[in-house]
């Protein structure tokens, strides 16, 4: 007995130290690192957001100032710029997340003829490279000149409506995909259960499905504005002389980027993440009711 007991206490080998090092210290500095180098980009911006360089170019640290912040839309063109991307932006959303939601139910709930090319042609615009996307929607647009049954001005020229096609398409996908992954584990006996009570299908959708699917569309809405606010390579093909917040920035670099730049930047990001976080507690304060009524 008193034999275990020594070997018990006694301390381990240089190896076993270093391995329990390891494993205690490995995986927080991993996280801190990794954190650091997702934030720090962000973190650059909002500081240089309140700097005050006395050129055109933000890229050196000259002394704080909230002069920017004052007049965030003071420089020529970036009133119009920010103005065409949160048209397109809402736009696009709307149109796809409604498009994207019904979609993602027809291949859940139906069996139909061309159900699997249909998942398969879903992923195209997700794995398709975005520069061939773009000219092959430039490509498009202007092939339908030719086209009698198409209006003119409605793809060609090139102008904001048809910005708002290319977006709308590419981001179906991501909406099918997030509204998919919410429905995979759909209770259908809910439904069932409503559809025996005396409801119809369209009663049953908007007081049974819709509320439960809600969280996976406010998901898949919030992924394609951000995708559709910052998109620059499909944005560059089918703008024609229309600019965006994105091709904004692109020209601006040239001569220096504004300080408003990373103003308007970071106002995106902190609008982004509260609604992020806005939307998690909505989702979890849904599941704590859902939960205590089951339990009641």
């Amino acid at each position: 007995m008193a034999t275990t007991t020594q070997a018990s206490t006694r301390p381990g080998t240089i190896g076993d130290r270093v391995s329990r090092a390891v494993d205690h210290w490995l995986l927080p500095v991993y996280v801190v690192g990794v954190t650091m180098y997702l934030v720090m980009p962000v973190a650059i911006m909002i500081l240089f957001s309140f700097n005050d360089p006395t050129g055109r170019s933000n890229l050196v640290w000259r002394g704080f100032s909230v002069d920017a912040w004052m007049n965030p839309l003071g420089r020529p063109g970036l009133p119009n710029a920010v103005a065409n991307s949160l048209i397109v932006a809402f736009t696009s959303t709307i149109i796809a997340t409604i498009l994207g939601t019904l979609i993602a139910l027809a291949l859940v709930r139906y069996d139909f003829r061309g159900r699997s090319s249909t998942n398969t042609l879903i992923f195209l615009p997700m794995s398709t490279p975005e520069i061939v996307l773009g000219a092959s929607l430039l490509t498009t647009f202007i092939a339908t000149v030719r086209l009698p049954f198409v209006p003119e001005g409605v793809l060609y020229p090139l102008s904001i409506r048809t910005i708002i096609i290319a977006h709308i398409m590419f981001n179906i996908s991501f909406v099918v995909v997030t509204v998919r992954a919410r429905l995979a584990g759909f209770p259908r006996h809910l439904e069932e259960a409503a559809m025996d009570l005396g409801a119809n299908e369209w009663v049953t959708f908007w007081k049974v499905t819709f509320p439960l699917i809600l969280p996976g569309i406010m998901a898949a809405a919030l992924l394609a504005f951000s995708l559709s606010i910052d998109d620059y390579v499909i944005t560059s093909f089918t703008a024609g002389q229309t600019q965006t917040f994105p091709l904004y920035i692109y020209g601006s670099q040239l001569r220096g980027i504004p300080v408003q730049v990373n103003v308007i930047g970071t106002i995106i990001f902190v609008v982004a993440v509260g609604l992020v976080l806005l939307t998690t507690v909505w989702q979890r304060r849904v599941s704590g009711r859902d939960y205590v009524g089951a339990a009641n």
